[in-house]
């Protein structure tokens, strides 16, 4: 292999693996940086903006709940048409003895009437206390949730675009290889002529060279759908990525303390212990069926016509109604015991939750120094690879190495250079892990400049409203 083709493939090796360097200018709307990217996804990612909209759904739990509080009033309207006719005798006392009369009524009317009746809760076992603070629970489990989806997102669009800019680079070099492939090849025919080497030199630097236009074609299918894949998570066409760097600065200098963070701040396991308080409350409002219940009723109602004697009338009325409950089949006892199993369940499940993002949290913490490690290996190992190249090329010349001892130190030093891309790629990608397994991947940590979604402005918006439709944006 000549000197000029070795530099070109050091020269692309160089350019694509460097993980710091200039920004490059955008092309169109194409987001160029990690931190674009994360915005947008961020923004229009349809996973999570689905999320957001079911946490505005559970939002109108509360003032489900809360209406328990506020009376029930209703009106009440009838008419209709009615028509009567009656025959009547009366047997008189008088002379002559036994006489009779006989009297014919008969007529139409028009009954009708309205009505209001106002229907106050005044003490049913503090169900609706307990069903408010229920929803409330829900609605900070549904919030918990939505950090869990914002992290997945947001960890979904760095290994997108990592994985992208680690096959662009894989591709520039298996095309760089290629090349150098193709002038080896001329080389060795050129020395097939001068006698210098046999045909089976250049059969096997045919043979390399067809491996290596192979690699391309897969390195090009591998770049294509890494592509496709940032189109889906990012939710815009990828443009010329810009090297991104790791988040190792937001996250604890040592395992001991990223487990404590992980363990009580991840959304995992803050919506676990909301789960046990919904729990808890479900069991409260099953207690409160065995307590009296008391309401207060006040109507009026205004009737014409209701007969034919009868113009109209008027009537109102205040009552209470007080109900203990004595026996109702035994239903309210089983959903009782029902609710306290799941109760225990759930403070299970806060265990759980909370042994499964330890593991999560080693395995990141494992897996990002195992990254860096790489690199230095990585880097180490290019480095030889480099020399060794240039020791078998020169030995070759003098006829102490074979075509085959160039080809195979050749690969040796393309195989280096994409294990340190892929080490590179690892990194970046390992440290916004462990900053999600701990619970801290979210815009604001890392500095995105992006309006937050606050899920408390939708909830204000609805949770005293007594009327209406509409439903609020949330901004």
């Amino acid at each position: 292999m000549s000197g000029g083709g070795a530099r070109r493939l050091r020269t692309a090796s160089f350019v694509v693996v460097t993980i710091a360097g200039a920004t490059l200018p955008f092309a169109g709307a194409c987001a160029q940086t990690i931190e674009a990217a994360l915005v947008f996804a961020y923004q229009h990612n349809p996973t999570l903006n689905a999320q957001r909209a079911l946490v505005r759904a559970t939002d109108e739990n509360v003032p489900q709940a809360l209406a328990g509080y506020r009376p029930r009033a209703s009106v009440t309207a009838n008419a209709g048409f009615q028509t009567l006719s009656t025959v009547t005798r009366e047997i008189g006392s008088t002379t002559p003895p036994g006489a009779s009369t006989i009297f014919n009524q008969s007529g139409s009317n028009i009954p009708r009437g309205v009505g209001a009746t106002i229907t106050q809760n005044v003490l049913n076992g503090f169900q609706t206390a307990n069903r408010t603070r229920q929803a409330e629970s829900q609605v900070l489990a549904a919030r918990e949730t939505l950090r869990t989806t914002e992290q997945t997102v947001l960890l979904n669009a760095v290994t997108a675009y990592m994985n992208l800019l680690r096959d662009v680079a894989i591709l520039v070099l298996q095309r760089s290889n290629m090349e150098s492939l193709d002038e080896q090849l001329r080389q060795t025919r050129t020395r097939l002529e001068s006698g210098n080497v046999t045909a089976t030199d250049v059969s096997q630097a045919e043979a390399r060279l067809a491996v290596g236009r192979t690699q391309v074609f897969a390195a090009e299918a591998n770049q294509e759908t890494s592509r496709a894949v940032f189109r889906q998570v990012v939710g815009l066409e990828a443009g010329r990525l810009v090297p991104a760097t790791s988040v190792d600065r937001f996250t604890p200098r040592s395992l001991p303390s990223a487990i404590a963070v992980g363990t009580a701040q991840h959304p995992i396991v803050v919506t676990a212990q909301h789960n046990v308080d919904i729990a808890l409350h479900q069991v409260k409002v099953a207690e409160g069926a065995l307590y009296p219940t008391l309401t207060l009723q006040g109507g009026v109602q205004k009737n014409y016509e209701t007969t034919l004697n009868a113009l109209e009338s008027f009537s109102a009325s205040v009552a209470t109604q007080l109900s203990v409950p004595i026996y109702q089949g035994g239903a309210e006892y089983s959903a009782i015991r029902q609710a306290k199993e799941t109760q225990g369940q759930r403070q299970l499940d806060l265990s759980v939750a909370r042994d499964q993002i330890r593991v999560v949290v080693i395995q990141a913490w494992a897996l990002l120094e195992a990254s860096k490690k790489s690199i230095t290996s990585a880097t180490g190992q290019v480095t030889s690879a480099e020399a060794a190249l240039n020791g078998v090329r020169e030995e070759a010349r003098l006829g102490q190495r074979t075509t085959l001892d160039v080809l195979n130190a050749q690969q040796e030093l393309v195989n280096a250079r994409i294990a340190l891309v892929t080490a590179q790629r690892d990194r970046v990608v390992n440290s916004y892990a462990l900053l999600a397994a701990i619970g801290r991947l979210a815009p604001d940590v890392l500095g995105l400049t992006v309006p937050l979604y606050s899920a408390q402005v939708h909830y204000h918006q609805v949770r005293d409203a007594w009327a209406g439709v509409r439903t609020p944006d949330g901004r």
